[in-house]
């Protein structure tokens, strides 16, 4: 391109006599300009050099065409990069019963930690690594509970009974202390046994001749009674015991005594859980065990179900409300002129929400926050309260964040009992009240604490 350059300047003058004799008229031309054949020998000359320029860039193309055809044939023929390896990784694990799993993620060399629950024990591999077969290392873990009565810590006959946390010493007459390793000179008062007469609940206690001496002892579950001559195994009622003595409960309902042993049962409406002690509410409105007409919504409460139907506020004035889904009900539009309508609540949302008794306090229960519509702007202030209820004295309203409201309840609720409450959010705009949200809201409390 710079010889290029180089050549076509000379030629600068012979344009600039071109625009000269097309200015001038051409009885004048002979006199400042070329003559016509000099003019007509430089416009060849012109020709010719972008000819030549022309040629130049053609094979400059065809050159560049080759090489790139070179390149893709070169680039073809090579070998091709080998595809990247599948991931591998290894089938998900759940925690063992009673235990609890420590990590997510299941690619190979990654692993994953088990641990048990207090009383219990752990059978199998702590740790499992994911292998680049697809599979775990190690042996399935399992989570055992631990038997405090089986290194057999009670002396001198004392019979072990197993407890929620721990085990205790029953021991017999003569003998005290949390082992029964301490003789009393006084005899001690029995526990409590089986008032049944069942004879599943008394039975003969096994005896070995030990140098000279006959020792008898009872099975778990059991206490010895009686003379030494005429002993007698009668069967230990858990339930008492760990009533009368104040210590954990066995059971998070009822303790039911049986022969050498006890189990726990829980009220209609609850199952009994894997542990054998806690229950848990029997949800009738997913697995259709409830009775609602049509029309009527099933909500599940501690161990039965309510059927409800809520119902837009009857009209009244300029206020009317249209029913939008099962639980909320909007406001039709206001005339312009009824400050009475903007007033009212634009939306009514109904809310059920099932407690166990007691529960402890304070507990958040319920949240109120809003949500501009696109393209508008929305409240830059909210005023959220209680406004209505039969038992407003156990809750407070209080904001949680600049868009958000809490109804937190403060006050324990003791059931059976079906509490009302009812909380608004105002919305404004540069100190301008824009509208009002209400939530109905419906407590089933349940009569147990679970």
């Amino acid at each position: 391109m710079t010889w290029g350059l180089r050549r076509s300047l000379p030629l600068l003058p012979l344009l600039l006599l071109l625009l000269c004799l097309a200015a001038r008229p051409a009885a004048r031309a002979s006199q400042s300009c070329l003559g016509r054949q000099q003019l007509l020998a430089a416009v060849r000359q012109m020709q010719q050099l972008l000819k030549g320029q022309e040629t130049r860039f053609a094979e400059g193309l065809r050159l560049m065409r080759s090489r790139l055809s070179a390149l893709h044939a070169t680039l073809s023929k090579a070998a091709p990069e080998p595809p990247a390896a599948p991931t591998v990784s290894c089938p998900a694990l759940q925690a063992p019963a009673g235990g609890r799993k420590f990590g997510t993620k299941y690619l190979v060399e990654h692993e994953v930690h088990f641990a048990c629950n207090p009383g219990f024990e752990l059978l199998g591999s702590s740790t499992r690594t994911c292998q680049a077969n697809g599979s775990w290392s190690g042996q399935e873990p399992r989570c055992t509970e631990i038997s405090a009565c089986s290194s057999s810590p009670c002396q001198n006959g004392g019979t072990c009974v197993e407890g929620p946390s721990q085990q205790r010493c029953l021991c017999p007459p003569a003998w005290s202390g949390a082992a029964c390793q301490h003789r009393m000179q006084t005899q001690t008062v029995p526990p409590p046994l089986s008032a049944t007469a069942d004879p599943a609940f008394s039975r003969k206690p096994r005896c070995a001749q030990l140098e000279r001496t006959q020792q008898c002892r009872c099975e778990p579950g059991f206490h010895m009674s009686g003379t030494a001559a005429a002993s007698l195994c009668q069967d230990v009622d858990e339930c008492e015991v760990y009533q009368s003595e104040g210590a954990p409960r066995l059971c998070a309902h009822a303790c039911v005594n049986l022969p050498g042993s006890y189990r726990c049962a829980c009220p209609g409406g609850y199952s009994l859980l894997a542990d054998g002690k806690s229950c848990e509410d029997i949800d009738e409105c997913a697995l259709s065990q409830d009775n609602c007409t049509q029309g009527t919504t099933c909500i599940n409460t501690g161990g039965g179900f309510q059927c409800v139907r809520p119902e837009c506020p009857q009209p009244g004035g300029n206020v009317t409300y249209v029913k939008t889904s099962p639980f909320q009900c909007e406001r039709n539009p206001c005339p312009m002129d009824s400050r009475s309508c903007h007033q009212a609540p634009k939306t009514i949302s109904f809310h059920y929400l099932p407690l166990p008794s007691n529960l402890l306090t304070p507990t958040p229960l319920f949240r109120m926050a809003t949500a501009a519509a696109p393209g508008r702007p929305g409240p830059d202030s909210l005023r959220f309260g209680i406004v209505g209820g039969n038992n407003r004295g156990h809750f407070v309203m209080q904001r949680s964040d600049r868009q958000t409201g809490e109804l937190i309840l403060v006050q324990s609720l003791k059931g059976p009992q079906t509490i009302q409450v009812d909380v608004d959010m105002s919305e404004y705009l540069d100190r301008t009240f824009q509208a009002k949200h209400l939530s109905k809201i419906t407590v089933f409390v349940s009569a147990y604490e679970f």
